[in-house]
């Protein structure tokens, strides 16, 4: 198995571990869900977790969600341990299905009056509460499904340059193990940990420096 497949067996699409099946309308609203969970500043468990309660109370369409109400959502976002951000995020999920129905009439209907990939996440991006990082998230697994053309960020590039991996921008797949590899190890500095540095260019360079470091009982490693 060569690295690229040996990182994607790793580290596959976010949708493939909550178990949405892109390939039909029902499951990209699912993943449009769950990735506005993901897009705020918290834990990818408790973003799981949550998504996982929607689909527990059923909760996984537009009407259902709007049928549902701002009490009940609290309870259900409560239920995935999103008691962070419970209150705005039941109001800004009421906001976002109420405007998709109003101006769209479903999520299949926003892409096909999208004029291209750009268009598109501007779209989204109207939504009160959906921004760039969300946008990306939501759309970054939908190449190869819908019509999806995203520049890969430096960051990302970065983390592909360190593995000499030739990162082919239309491979959503590929850009998803590549994030997660990055959140997961590369930012926060666990290099001994992470099963992609026998591969990796910075993970070689830390290995060889630290043979000209003499050990000192003083001395914490920093990665």
């Amino acid at each position: 198995m060569d690295k690229t497949d040996y990182l994607l067996r790793l580290f596959p699409l976010y949708s493939e571990d909550l178990g949405i099946d892109l390939t039909n309308p029902p499951g990209r609203f699912k993943w449009f869900l769950a990735s506005i969970l993901f897009g705020a500043r918290i834990s990818e468990k408790i973003a799981s977790n949550t998504y996982r309660s929607f689909e527990r109370y059923g909760l996984d369409t537009p009407e259902r969600i709007l049928a549902a109400g701002w009490d009940k959502l609290v309870e259900v976002l409560d239920g995935g341990g999103y008691t962070r951000y419970d209150f705005s995020t039941a109001t800004k999920l009421l906001d976002i299905m109420g405007d998709l129905k109003e101006r769209y009439g479903s999520l299949e209907n926003l892409y096909l009056y999208s004029t291209d990939s750009g268009d598109l996440e501007k779209k989204l991006k109207e939504f009160r509460g959906i921004g760039a990082v969300t946008a990306r998230i939501f759309l970054r697994e939908l190449r190869g499904v819908w019509d999806v053309s995203l520049e890969v960020p430096d960051e990302i590039k970065k983390v592909a340059d360190n593995l000499n991996i030739d990162l082919d921008e239309g491979q959503g797949r590929l850009e998803t193990a590549l994030v997660k590899l990055n959140l997961r190890y590369c930012k926060r500095k666990r290099c001994p940990r992470c099963p992609m540095k026998g591969y990796c260019k910075l993970s070689t360079l830390q290995n060889s420096l630290a043979r000209y470091i003499p050990s000192s009982p003083d001395r914490e490693d920093v990665y």
